[in-house]
């Protein structure tokens, strides 16, 4: 029950003012504008390594290292297309990169690209693998993929990613060095070399108020 010039009546008024005031507040607050751009454009907001660092790198250096005569001189003697795996890439710069994205990327150029045989790597042969043991027991006899017919990879790819850092005065160079090579799995001999640089200048403008 409300009573006219009571207590309840002040305290109901200010119960008001504080909703309102809240809601002003809010209304003050930033706004979060989420815009959906096609995976192709280029956006290079921090300077760090990015997507498009990532896909550009695999789609060169694959193709350079499938341009080099290692390529030609397997299949000249072989008779076949080599098979290829990718290996490690190590970290060594001094960001924090997912480099399995990389290596995904690396995977995708080298296995469309129809000119090699690209096998899974370790941790996906363990689950098909896996996958043949249970087909072993409850799959039916003539769709039982038997074991021990995995083709073995006759080069692995494998690499690093590097990093320089120069800065001073609100401004800041980074370079990047990405190391590739392809090495023999029988005899170590690295059948390729390559290397790919990408260099950033990231400054920030200071604003004046």
């Amino acid at each position: 029950m409300i009573e006219w010039g009571g207590h309840s009546m002040g305290r109901a008024i200010a119960a008001v003012v504080l909703v309102g005031a809240g809601a002003s507040m809010n209304g003050c607050g930033h706004e979060t504008k989420v815009t959906r751009v096609d995976t192709g454009i280029v956006t290079d907001l921090s300077g760090r390594w990015n997507d498009t660092d990532s896909q550009m790198v695999a789609e060169s250096m694959v193709k350079e290292a499938l341009a080099n005569p290692w390529l030609g001189n397997f299949a000249k003697g072989k008779n076949r297309e080599p098979v290829v795996i990718v290996g490690t890439v190590l970290n060594k710069s001094h960001e924090h990169i997912n480099v399995q994205t990389f290596v995904s990327d690396l995977e995708r150029e080298l296995t469309n690209s129809q000119k090699v045989t690209f096998v899974a790597g370790k941790g996906e042969r363990e689950e098909v693998r896996d996958e043949r043991r249970e087909q072993a027991v409850h799959a039916r006899e003539d769709t039982q993929k038997a074991p021990g017919k995995e083709l073995g990879a006759d080069y692995m790819m494998r690499g690093s990613i590097s990093t320089i850092l120069d800065e001073q005065d609100g401004a800041k160079a980074v370079f990047y060095q990405i190391d590739l090579e392809m090495v023999h799995m029988e005899n170590n001999v690295k059948a390729w070399f390559g290397q790919k640089k990408i260099k950033k200048v990231i400054e920030r403008k200071r604003t004046i108020f």
